[in-house]
């Protein structure tokens, strides 16, 4: 079954964090059979003993108990699981990242649902929007028509998003940011999920035909 001449290849953090076969060396342990079954305390060597009887490697499962929980099992396999629950646990975790959106003053309606949607998207992921009002030539005269916008933009997004830093001029762009609002993101969820179920009525069974 691939004991101790088998356990420091490539286990990495999850090699150096268990004790396995004749690295458990303690005076007594408390045996878990692969099956679940209780077999008692024992020493190590007697565990171990059994569990290489049975084709199984010998692993502490639970050091922090007194005496200490050792299990049967196929090491290889237990670690090949608990690696790729490893990569699944990291993939799930969103790092947030900062998202531009441009919009100018006098923007279509078409192209402000567009941008609106997107930053939607972006918010309902976990990632800031950063938005910026650019201002062309006369526009610089009118930095109150390209505010309106973005005071509309707050508005859209108050379901889903906060404002982090207020509308700011430097120059001809006007930027502000938003940030996911996590509460309100979880309240909508459970409304739609809510929603959801209430529209799967259960189908009439048709009356047999006398």
């Amino acid at each position: 079954m691939g004991q101790a001449a088998r356990l420091n290849r490539g286990g990495g953090s999850i090699d150096r964090t268990l004790r396995v076969n004749e690295r458990i060396r303690i005076s007594q342990v408390r045996v878990i059979a692969e099956d679940g079954a209780q077999l008692g305390v024992m020493t190590p060597q007697d565990a171990l003993r059994m569990a290489r009887e049975r084709g199984y490697d010998l692993v502490e499962v639970s050091p922090q108990t007194s005496p200490p929980v050792c299990r049967f099992l196929d090491f290889n396999k237990f670690r090949y699981e608990m690696a790729r629950r490893e990569r699944e646990a990291k993939k799930k975790h969103h790092i947030a990242k900062l998202k531009e959106v441009k919009f100018k003053p006098h923007i279509e309606q078409h192209d402000y649902q567009v941008k609106l949607q997107r930053l939607k998207r972006f918010l309902t992921r976990g990632d800031k929007a950063k938005v910026t009002m650019v201002f062309r030539g006369r526009e610089m005269a009118h930095t109150e028509l390209g505010r309106r916008v973005l005071d509309r933009l707050v508005q859209d997004l108050t379901s889903i998003g906060r404002v982090e830093f207020s509308p700011v001029l430097e120059g001809r762009f006007m930027t502000m940011t938003f940030s996911p609002d996590h509460a309100a993101l979880k309240r909508s969820s459970k409304t739609s999920a809510s929603a959801s179920g209430q529209k799967k009525q259960p189908s009439e069974i048709p009356q047999a035909e006398s």
